[in-house]
């Protein structure tokens, strides 16, 4: 503790940050790996890890050093020149993602912007003058207007109307729908979907993964793009590199961020198929756009996680953790759903405040979701030991609570 620098708080002063968060009283000083402690020293096992953002635990040492050697070197010049790291960043993110051209951006909803970009100027060249795109009921690809829009939560778009046009709603996971909706807009260009809704519940379509191989082929059929939000389900969260990955299909476009820096800010939006040469230069920019600094952070991510074999970690520990909640909340009434290390406890009833007794009574930070689901995004790096830590403080948890 002794070797931490303390922000220098000013208690007597207002915070002057907009209240847009509904902040818990607590705050964190230090990590390490899946645990988090307070500035007397507490320790908090962190089951939720930055919402899906930090699959290496926290201070992962190899990383730490390679930020802060990068940082001592070179931060940012701007894209008007040649960014080496950005090269290297890019062929490494193509290699596991199996994407053929990648734009880095600073956060998930700015990827998701990126495809709505795409998808739109493929409409245009193909002479669509008024291109729609298909997305589904309960999903969630960000807070700008025009991710808020496409998103299918009526909570998060109430107060920003107008909202951005163009976007066909269809019920997750129905596909009748979707090949309704194909012959009600022929201007329909592009499908953008979850293969998992995380905000939504942890949820899978009804029928499973072969929900993509259907979209994949329904966008075959009419030309469309294919687009993926793999914002909170990439980067080996699911037990796969990318979600799409437990089929045989590959999308045309397909963005993600979250667990792409392991805390630092940085999407990327990617393309393959249909989805290559869309956007030309001068379509589509940041300034920040794969910054030295930002793109050694995505190198070094995706080598660890290559080098470390995290997402076969994450698969195992995932399967364990979701057969011993099953097993020992078996009397509890409670659905259990498992996706690698992303993992829903649907309770039989709502429970927010269960996130204030794990959090104050056993030391355990989690997430609910959808109203009454338990949201687990532990570490991808957690070992077996740490999973038995976790089910010691999460099942008496929610026992008490459902007494």
């Amino acid at each position: 503790m002794n070797n931490i620098t303390l922000a220098p708080v000013q208690t007597d002063q207002p915070s002057h940050l907009m209240p847009v968060f509904s902040r818990q009283p607590i705050s964190f000083v230090r990590g390490r790996g899946s645990y988090l402690y307070t500035e007397n020293g507490t320790e908090y096992l962190d089951a939720l890890t930055g919402i899906a953002v930090c699959g290496l635990g926290h201070a992962h040492p190899v990383l730490a050093e390679a930020i802060a050697e990068q940082a001592a070197t070179l931060i940012h010049t701007s894209n008007i020149y040649e960014v080496a790291w950005q090269t290297a960043a890019a062929q490494k993110l193509a290699e596991v993602s199996g994407m053929e051209e990648i734009f880095f951006s600073n956060s998930g909803a700015e990827s998701n912007e990126g495809a709505i970009k795409i998808a739109r100027k493929f409409g245009h060249l193909q002479g669509v003058s008024n291109p729609k795109i298909i997305v589904a009921d309960q999903s969630f690809h960000g807070r700008t207007l025009a991710t808020l829009s496409a998103t299918g939560n009526k909570k998060v778009q109430e107060g920003f109307a107008p909202l951005v046009e163009g976007f066909i709603r269809v019920p997750f996971g129905d596909v009748e729908a979707i090949e309704e909706a194909a012959i009600q807009h022929p201007d329909i260009v592009a499908i953008l979907v979850e293969p998992i809704q995380g905000e939504g519940g942890v949820n899978t379509a009804s029928q499973g993964f072969s929900y993509l191989e259907d979209i994949r082929r329904i966008c075959n059929q009419h030309n469309w793009l294919m687009m993926l939000d793999e914002v909170q389900t990439g980067n080996g969260r699911t037990g796969k590199y990318f979600a799409y990955q437990h089929t045989n299909i590959i999308p045309d476009v397909l963005t993600t961020a979250k667990g792409l820096g392991n805390g630092f800010p940085i999407g990327a939006v990617m393309t393959q198929g249909r989805g290559v040469g869309v956007l030309a230069a001068g379509n589509h920019g940041s300034t920040y756009s794969g910054t030295h600094l930002g793109s050694r952070v995505v190198y070094t991510v995706i080598d660890l996680i290559q080098k470390e074999n995290i997402v076969a970690n994450a698969a195992e520990i995932g399967a364990y953790l979701v057969d011993q909640f099953r097993a020992q909340l078996v009397e509890q009434n409670v659905i259990v759903r498992g996706f690698g290390m992303m993992i829903g406890i649907e309770l039989p009833k709502d429970c927010a405040e269960l996130v204030n007794i794990a959090r104050d009574k056993h030391h355990l930070i989690i997430n609910v979701t959808s109203g009454n689901v338990v949201r687990l995004l532990p570490a991808l790096n957690m070992n077996h030991q740490q999973a038995d830590d976790l089910l010691k403080r999460l099942v008496p948890a929610i026992k008490e609570f459902l007494a």
